[in-house]
């Protein structure tokens, strides 16, 4: 739902006249949740970003299709007002630094016929989940399902509209997420984000976790998303029995591959943002997030908090997977440890993926620098 034959940003209003022309819905939601966020965006984009005529229609894109699944959203809320009544218990947000296997543990937890997570094409277009064998003839379905072939970054990262993915498209309605970081240059959205409350954003999620679920209320919500490092205050607000599963891996290794993964995911957006400018963003936005995380993790109950290695996800994953069912008080058998086994053994798409983090002006010594406790 990005797409858009533009090659200029555009304003705060011609955004919404554009998102609303498209969708023929006006109400973008009571409050002013995304508001300052947009404003803050659009002058970073404007001034800094140094976008090219690709760029500027990408991220046109981005933004009206941010603004595309508020509407759907805030109409949807209308339509199905028994949505505020579901129950979301014990979800668990699966988060760590970017590359470090959160992708392949979240598609292995949502492997379990007993848990849901949340399909890219509905976090595009907020709506309760259509039966899976009806999605082959939804209108939107196809579209995106269109859109998204040869999109894909092969050996970086394998998407579908059909397939759970990062919860980050829900943040975006409300104009709070690191997202936008990771494919401009827009040090003032950085400095507004990191000291912006992320609680209304965090209500808004959950709304619409309870509205793509609502005919799958006996399914455990399984989420991922990186950006949940910088959040763990508001996740927490929203979701007061969620348990969290952190995964971990060298950081050396982990800003290599993500500065190399934004890079691609943003190639011939801007005639800045690239190279050593992509090394020190990323570098200064993912130590700063696990640093946040750290100290606001010690402020909370231990219990609340599954810890993963990188090196023992790749080793052994179904004794990973076991050990997440153990600390979550059950265990994997039945259908559960049957569709575990059968994602392991079909795994995910190998390819080639190097990374020089030199290419990014980053040493071993610098890195190590920025993430040392």
């Amino acid at each position: 739902m990005t797409t858009t034959s533009r090659t200029d940003v555009g304003g705060f209003d011609d955004l919404h006249a554009s998102a609303t022309r498209l969708t023929g819905l006006d109400d973008f939601g009571g409050g002013d949740d995304y508001a300052e966020g947009l404003r803050v965006l659009l002058s970073s984009y404007a001034g800094e970003a140094a976008l090219t005529p690709s760029g500027s229609k990408r991220t046109r894109g981005l933004l009206r299709g941010a603004l595309v699944s508020r509407l759907l959203a805030e109409a949807a809320w209308q339509q199905f007002p028994e949505h505020a009544a579901v129950v979301l218990p014990r979800p668990v947000f699966v988060t760590g630094l970017p590359r470090t296997g959160t992708t392949a543990l979240h598609r292995l937890l949502t492997a379990d016929p007993a848990h849901q997570g949340p399909e890219l094409w509905l976090t595009e277009v907020p709506q309760p989940r259509p039966p899976r064998a009806e999605w082959e003839s939804h209108p939107v379905y196809l579209v995106l399902r269109d859109a998204y072939q040869g999109l894909g970054l092969d050996g970086v990262h394998h998407m579908g509209p059909g397939q759970v993915e990062e919860c980050w498209r829900l943040l975006c309605q409300s104009m709070t997420s690191v997202s936008f970081e990771c494919t401009a240059h827009i040090p003032s959205y950085s400095r507004w984000l990191a000291g912006h409350d992320w609680t209304a954003a965090y209500r808004r999620h959950r709304r619409n976790l309870q509205l793509i679920g609502l005919h799958d209320q006996a399914r455990r919500w399984v989420l991922k998303n990186p950006s949940h490092l910088f959040a763990l205050d508001a996740l927490f607000a929203a979701y007061p029995d969620a348990v969290v599963i952190q995964t971990h891996r060298d950081p050396r290794t982990v800003i290599a591959s993500v500065c190399s993964l934004n890079e691609r995911a943003s190639a011939g957006w801007s005639t800045v943002f690239s190279g050593p400018v992509v090394g020190a963003a990323q570098l200064s936005l993912w130590s700063r997030g696990l640093r946040r995380f750290r100290a606001d993790r010690a402020r909370y109950d231990a219990s609340r908090f599954i810890d993963v290695r990188h090196e023992d996800l790749v080793a052994d994953p179904l004794r990973t997977v076991e050990t997440i069912y153990e600390r979550l008080g059950s265990r994997l058998a039945g259908p559960a440890r049957s569709a575990v086994l059968q994602t392991i053994e079909v795994g995910t798409p190998k390819a080639d993926h190097t990374y020089d983090a030199s290419a990014y002006g980053l040493t071993p010594d610098v890195v190590d620098r920025a993430f040392r406790p």
